[in-house]
């Protein structure tokens, strides 16, 4: 049997293979993806960042419907269920997958559909769908197998009332209750979610405050809103064990506390997807939670195998993701990769309100005895805002109090994904061309969200002048 050979070879077509796929092909290098799903697109498209995303985008639209007081009189005849919602993003992962399909055949990108596992160093055997097994070769692989939700032993998440991230975007109706055990992006983002369609939620923590990496009055703010949307957070909480009942499931805490809900989401950490890889036959190992151990280029033990995305572990973002598959097809080809930003990428947290940060927190830079000053704008004093009522939330800028360099951005309310790029392309300058007088002598379209930096950075400087 003749085995075919590739210059690279990603395993896993999410966002880290994509990237790497892309940019060794568009070099003139031949190369292959191998997919185990039906599908290409990988977690970030099919459970994770898109259907997830699109269900929160949904349901604002609800809320802002239910808000204006045009529409005051049609409320009470809308009736709108989770499993409703859900389908309404079927159609955007789908074009997703139409759209990645149409890149890959275009560029000449062979995808192969089967379970990939290493025989040597160079070799894969794919199994494919119908059981039949191909090896293929390469010189260069690049593991972009990305992550799953992490299942305790103990926990039965075969029952009807226990789900993780994943299966939670199959739940075939509204719950009237739901606890959400752990409290990072994914746990806040459902507790945004399910509030919003006036679920119970109880948000259990296992840490002493929301998103503690994020600077801190912007998860205040969100504390705030989660709980003024009804959400019940339980702070320091330890699980003790998960009991499912015939009318609900009960979730016991170390502390002594009891959550019984009619379901519980397990949203407390993810393991890398490398289970049945035969890692270990070429050398690699993982940790605790499967996540490959890899050098500052994403180089692995073996200098021709490298790992990418979700399954290397933080910051677990479709963005960096895909930046990092780049970064990496980037050094196959030239050795080397001189990108330095890809360690200075923004966060995106979709909450209700929405939440995104670039750069340094207050509670870095006072730990590191930067001298800086705060501008702030809040968006209840934006026109834009205003006018479509999103008016809760701000913009956060941090600025060195003698050069006015920009230290970093956290912004707080609806679009602040989008809000974020403004001022992350003044922080890339370099110099004094990274100055918070960019906003005050820049104009801006009004009204629009991005003259949030204009009032930010004037009230900056009326702290120090």
């Amino acid at each position: 049997m003749t085995i075919k050979h590739y210059d690279a070879i990603m395993i896993g077509s999410g966002p880290g293979g994509e990237g790497a796929a892309m940019k060794l092909t568009k070099s003139g290098r031949q190369v292959a993806i191998v997919e185990k799903h039906a599908q290409v697109g990988g977690g970030s498209t099919h459970w994770g960042t898109i259907p997830s995303k699109a269900l929160r985008h949904n349901i604002q639209m609800l809320v802002d419907y239910k808000r204006n007081p045009l529409f005051q009189h049609t409320v009470e005849q809308i009736n709108i269920d989770y499993p409703q919602l859900l389908t309404a993003a079927d159609s955007v992962i789908q074009n997703q997958v139409a759209t990645r399909y149409r890149y890959y055949a275009r560029n000449k990108v062979e995808i192969i559909y089967g379970i990939a596992s290493f025989i040597d160093a160079h070799t894969l055997a794919v199994i494919n769908p119908d059981g039949s097994e191909d090896k293929v070769e390469a010189d260069n692989f690049v593991i972009a197998t990305g992550s799953s939700p992490y299942h305790p032993q103990d926990i039965d998440f075969s029952h009807p009332r226990i789900h993780d991230s994943d299966s939670i975007l199959s739940l075939a109706r509204t719950p009237k209750s739901l606890t959400i055990y752990g409290a990072g992006v994914i746990g806040c983002e459902y507790a945004s979610i399910f509030c919003n369609l006036d679920v119970k939620v109880n948000l259990v923590d296992t840490r002493d405050r929301l998103l503690s990496f994020l600077d801190n009055e912007i998860t205040d703010a969100l504390s705030y809103h989660l709980r003024n949307q009804g959400v019940v957070i339980r702070h320091n909480e330890a699980f003790d064990q998960v009991e499912p009942m015939a009318d609900g499931v009960v979730l016991h805490c170390k502390s002594g506390k009891k959550f019984k809900t009619d379901i519980l989401l397990w949203a407390n950490g993810r393991s890398g997807n490398t289970a049945g890889m035969d890692l270990e036959e070429i050398g690699l190992e993982v940790n605790h939670r499967g996540q490959i151990k890899v050098d500052k280029t994403y180089m692995t033990a073996c200098s021709h195998i490298y790992a990418v995305g979700d399954v290397v572990g933080l910051p677990g973002l479709a963005s960096a993701s895909y930046d990092q598959g780049r970064f990496v097809g980037a050094h196959i080809v030239d050795g080397e990769c001189d990108w330095s930003m890809i360690e200075d990428f923004p966060t995106g947290i979709y909450t209700n309100p929405e939440i995104s940060s670039l750069g340094r927190t207050e509670r870095e830079l006072t730990e590191q005895q930067v001298p800086y000053e705060v501008g702030h704008a809040m968006f209840k004093s934006i026109a834009r805002a205003q006018i479509t009522g999103h008016t809760v939330g701000m913009l956060k800028i941090l600025f060195h109090r003698e050069t006015l360099e920009i230290l970093g951005i956290h912004c707080f309310g609806e679009t602040a994904a989008e809000i974020i790029h403004i001022g992350q392309a003044i922080m890339a300058r370099e110099g004094a061309a990274n100055s918070l007088l960019y906003f005050t002598e820049t104009t801006f379209n009004y009204p629009t969200m991005a003259e949030a930096y204009r009032v930010a950075a004037l009230n900056g400087l009326n702290r120090i002048f």
